[in-house]
């Protein structure tokens, strides 16, 4: 485990390079809009995490630092329930119409029988539905994603796979996470290539600390950009510098 101070020099490096290859691939990106979706509403709030915050806060806040990156580097963005009010999920897909990707951020949760023992779950998971309008992009912006977490260090959470009531999603890419999640309404009703992201289990203490922290939020927030970019640019990103062991 690296300690705190090399920790997050490692974070500002690999930030920049983040930022490096997001720009390297968004020439001409003015072109492109992401709907960025906060995943829940205060009345339907989602997940608690372990101390006790609504899932909502955390979509919200990672949201904002993902439209803030897109933007940074010229890809347009329009924001789906950033103030809470979007109740209807159908709602959602309906104002993201014209968008060329749909991008729900969430943050994950575990059964409700592993509670007691959810600090044993850490990681993200990517999903796309084969009912989407375009799964094949779909399935290829969520691989970038995938790659690009992961490139931070990140590790994906499988515990969708398990083959148990409300899980049992098929994977299309176990290694790097990313899941078919057909019926999931924000995903097949969408009239884009469409995304789903879990990008932290907020029931593990551990990941809700890491999480929380801006610093580690902002970096998966780049990370998400820089896939994002990849996945509706044309052009190969160079290659990534050398980490030796993960973040958190």
């Amino acid at each position: 485990m690296l300690n705190r101070g090399s920790s997050r020099v490692r974070q500002r490096v690999v930030q920049a390079w983040l930022a490096s290859t997001v720009v390297a691939v968004s020439w001409g990106a003015s072109a492109t809009v992401v709907a960025v979706d906060v995943g829940h509403s205060l009345a339907k709030p989602g997940s608690t995490s372990a101390s006790g915050r609504p899932e909502f806060e955390y979509n919200r806040a990672l949201a904002e630092d993902v439209i803030a990156q897109l933007a940074g580097v010229g890809i347009k963005t329009r924001a789906i329930g950033l103030n809470g009010e979007m109740d209807v999920l159908t709602a959602r897909t309906q104002a993201a119409k014209g968008a060329d990707l749909l991008l729900s951020i969430h943050h994950d949760s575990v059964q409700r029988q592993y509670l007691p023992v959810a600090d044993h779950f850490t990681g993200f998971g990517v999903f796309a539905s084969r009912k989407n309008f375009d799964p094949d992009t779909s399935l290829r912006c969520s691989t970038a994603i995938a790659d690009r977490m992961l490139a931070i260090g990140r590790t994906p959470s499988l515990h969708h796979a398990e083959p148990i009531k409300g899980e049992n999603r098929p994977l299309a890419d176990a290694r790097r996470g990313v899941y078919w999640f057909d019926d999931l309404i924000v995903l097949k009703t969408a009239t884009q290539p469409a995304v789903l992201v879990e990008a932290a289990i907020i029931v593990n203490p551990m990941e809700e600390r890491m999480i929380s922290d801006a610093l580690n939020r902002k970096l998966i927030a780049s990370a998400i950009a820089a896939g994002v970019t990849q996945c509706l640019r044309t052009g190969v990103l160079g290659s990534r510098p050398s980490i030796n062991g993960n973040y958190w």
